[in-house]
């Protein structure tokens, strides 16, 4: 029987309650009357059992009442809308993961329990309901987080503070953050960081909060999340005070926050923005540049440079990482570059034009160092740096896998300040007119239109709503059976 029809049993139910009782009329009486036992009526009353059509003309003429009212919607009373409620939250699925014994709804149950308690269900439901994402959700809230970066120049000046507190107590003056700084720093926060083979599959690290340990994977994980920043986003929850994400919007949040907190350290804003300035004096910035001073990845060097190129040098700019197939999988722009999106404005997942640095770059030969273009486009002309990588089959911590560039970028008029400026190499792009790029040659049309089908790859994330859990995406019970595993005696 569906949960409509279960519905309508327990409302049922529920009126012929309220109309015997109105009445003054036990169970054993109302049985008299209509000749049933009194047990089949209090399982009829309960909503657990489905009285035959001569059954319930009986019960109606019993109770003076036509049939239409004992088979109306609407529950009876206040206090019978709140029964029901409880009764059909603690017959539904996410009750039975509480493991808890149920409560019955009798009129023994004083109001302000009934109401709490269906009041508690309600949160459940609605907690359950934001922590299952769909996709279409999940692009909507990286959505309003991009818009929002992108309105405040990328730049969060309490993150910045609080990082350059921590790795200044910690003993940093400048350069690359050493490992044993990082491990500093988390024992001044009273936790001991520890390497282990077998982490969880779906967590990036393990915080043991009752024993004071942070569980980090053996080796830097292939795609640019090295150990130092993997440390110290697991200590920015702690140092940001996070709470369990409450919806997968929050739990996107978290992650932006814990990225920038640890990118600040790992370049502290008091040594880098000088190393900029000196750059920018020269004409002479560059990503490559950026990254070698403080032992960073080229990803994490241009995604830091948008946290302080505007605020501190004034110069706009735009980042891009791209898939070898022209996917965009993370995008930030404060200059103007117009991103393709869809109809929800977010940009994930989107093909980028052909003639744009981010994939010319994949026609190179020497992909070695930067590449350097100017693209002319309808929102104006573009300087672009692009660097090319490539990523284990198994990809990183946060998706992806194959080959992918950086893509670092301003405007015409900053050009000036950076390294390449002098290249010849210019492209121009129409984009987002589909005869741009993304239409075939006439040519090619006629030759192969109506003679090819090629079968497409199938991207199952698209179907799937993220998993549900204590965080999204992570498996709860393997982490708490790592946690118990590697638990101090």
């Amino acid at each position: 029987m569906g949960s409509g029809a279960e519905t309508d049993l327990i409302t049922l139910g529920r009126r012929i309650r309220h109309l015997r009782t109105a009445q003054g009329l036990t169970l054993d009486a109302l049985g008299e009357k209509v000749g049933s036992a009194p047990s089949l009526l209090s399982l009829v009353e309960n909503g657990r059992r489905e009285p035959r059509l001569g059954l319930l003309r009986s019960i109606a003429e019993a109770l003076g009442v036509p049939m239409s009212e004992l088979l109306s919607a609407e529950p009876p009373s206040r206090r019978a809308a709140l029964e029901i409620a409880l009764d059909r939250a603690q017959r539904g699925p996410l009750f039975t993961t509480l493991g808890v014994p149920a409560v019955k709804p009798s009129q023994k149950l004083p109001m302000p329990v009934l109401e709490q308690l269906v009041g508690l269900h309600d949160e459940l439901a609605r907690r359950e309901q934001m922590a299952i994402a769909t996709p279409e959700e999940a692009r909507r809230a990286n959505t309003e987080l991009r818009l929002e970066r992108e309105a405040r120049d990328n730049h969060y000046p309490q993150f910045e503070a609080v990082a350059e507190q921590l790795v200044k107590a910690a003993g940093y003056t400048g350069g690359a953050l050493t490992h044993r700084t990082v491990a500093r720093m988390a024992e001044q926060m009273g936790f001991t960081l520890l390497h282990v083979d077998d982490l969880p599959r779906s967590a990036r690290s393990v915080t043991d909060l009752r024993n004071g340990r942070i569980y980090l994977p053996p080796a830097s994980t292939p795609g640019g999340h090295g150990l130092r920043s993997l440390a110290l986003q697991a200590l920015a929850h702690r140092v940001l005070e996070h709470d369990r994400p409450r919806s997968y919007g929050e739990f996107l949040r978290q992650r932006v926050e814990i990225t920038y907190f640890a990118a600040a350290c790992l370049a502290p804003q008091f040594v880098a923005v000088p190393f900029l300035e000196a750059h920018k004096r020269e004409r002479d910035l560059a990503v490559e540049d950026f990254r070698d001073a403080f032992g960073i990845t080229h990803e994490a060097a241009a995604m830091r440079l948008t946290n302080l190129a505007t605020h501190h040098l004034g110069i706009p700019l735009h980042f891009l990482r791209v898939g070898a197939d022209g996917a965009l999988f993370r995008g930030y722009a404060n200059d103007g570059l117009p991103f393709p999106q869809d109809v929800t404005g977010a940009i994930e997942g989107q093909l980028i034009c052909r003639r744009w640095a981010a994939r010319e770059a994949f026609e190179r030969r020497d992909r070695a160092t930067e590449f350097y273009q100017y693209t002319d486009t309808p929102a104006g002309t573009f300087w672009c740096s692009t660097q090319t990588g490539s990523m284990s089959p198994s990809g990183g911590p946060d998706g992806g896998s194959g080959a992918f560039s950086i893509t670092v970028g301003v405007p015409y008029a900053h050009a000036k300040w950076f390294r390449g400026r002098d290249t010849q190499v210019r492209r121009s792009s129409t984009c987002p007119d589909p005869a741009c790029c993304q239409r075939p040659a006439p040519e090619l049309t006629a030759r192969w239109s109506g003679e090819a089908w090629p079968s497409g790859r199938m991207h199952q994330q698209i179907l799937a709503a993220l998993p549900r859990g204590a965080f999204p995406g992570v498996d709860d019970a393997e982490v708490y059976a790592f946690l118990d595993k590697h638990a101090p005696e």
